[in-house]
C-alpha cells in the first residue's frame, strides 16, 4: 500500500513537472520577438517590468532548499530583498540575456522548499502577468490551471488565495473546479486563479455576486 502510494506520488510529480516545462516553453516562445520597448511594459506585479518578472521566473527555477535559505538569512529574514537579490542576479545585461537565462531553466526542476504544484502556479501566474499587458493570450490546458486552482483554494503559503476567498464559491465554466461556499464567483478557472491570487483586473473576466468582495480583496497581503 505504502510502495503503490509512492509510486502515484511520484507519477504526479512527474506529471506537474512535464505541465511546468511546457508552460516555461510557451512563454519562451510567446517573448522571442519582443522589441526593447515591450520588455520594458509595466507587469501585473508592482514595480516590476515584464522583464523583471521573467527573472523571477529564472531565479525560481534556480534555487534550490540550500540556496534559498542561505539568502533569506543573508537578507535577515527580509523576503522581498531575497526575492529582488534573486531577480538582480538573472536581469542580465540585456532583455536578450533575461530570455536568454529563461530558456536554460525550461528543463529545471530546482526550486525552493516548495511543492511542485506551488512552482506551477508560479509559472503560470507570473506568466498572465507578463501576458496580460502585452495583450498576448494562452489557451492553457486545463488539467494546468484546474491543478493551480485546487492548490491555491487550501493554501496561503506562497500567496494569501485561501484566505482571500472565504465566503466565497468559485466555480469555473470551463471545467471541473468548484471551491467553498457563499456569494458565487464564476469564470473561467484561470480567471478564477488569477483573482484568487490578487490581480485584480482578472474580476472583470468574472461573473457573479460574489466578484465586488473578491475584487476588494485583491491586492491585499
Amino acid at each position: 500500500m505504502t510502495d503503490s502510494k509512492t509510486t502515484a506520488d511520484r507519477g504526479r510529480r512527474t506529471e506537474v513537472w512535464s505541465l511546468i516545462r511546457a508552460e516555461r516553453a510557451a512563454l519562451a516562445a510567446d517573448l522571442a520577438d519582443l522589441t526593447d520597448e515591450r520588455w520594458a511594459t509595466a507587469s501585473l506585479c508592482a514595480g516590476l517590468s515584464v522583464r523583471e518578472v521573467l527573472a523571477h521566473l529564472t531565479a525560481g527555477a534556480s534555487l534550490n532548499t540550500v540556496r534559498w535559505l542561505a539568502g533569506v538569512i543573508r537578507c535577515r529574514f527580509d523576503f522581498d530583498k531575497q526575492v529582488a537579490v534573486r531577480l538582480a542576479e538573472q536581469l542580465g545585461a540585456t532583455p536578450a540575456e533575461t530570455l536568454k537565462g529563461f530558456r536554460r531553466v525550461i528543463p529545471s526542476t530546482t526550486k525552493p522548499p516548495l511543492p511542485s504544484v506551488a512552482m506551477l502556479g508560479e509559472t503560470i501566474v507570473h506568466a498572465e502577468d507578463i501576458r496580460r499587458p502585452l495583450g498576448i493570450r494562452r489557451r492553457y490546458p486545463i488539467e494546468a490551471v484546474t491543478a493551480v486552482a485546487e492548490y491555491y483554494r487550501g493554501s496561503d503559503l506562497v500567496v494569501v488565495a485561501k484566505g482571500r476567498t472565504g465566503g466565497l464559491r468559485l466555480v469555473a465554466d470551463d471545467g471541473p473546479f468548484t471551491a467553498g461556499s457563499g456569494r458565487l464567483v464564476s469564470g473561467a478557472t484561470l480567471a478564477l486563479v488569477m483573482a484568487m491570487t490578487g490581480r485584480s483586473t482578472y474580476c472583470d473576466d468574472l461573473e457573479g455576486e460574489g466578484v465586488e468582495l473578491l475584487r476588494g480583496r485583491c491586492g491585499t497581503a
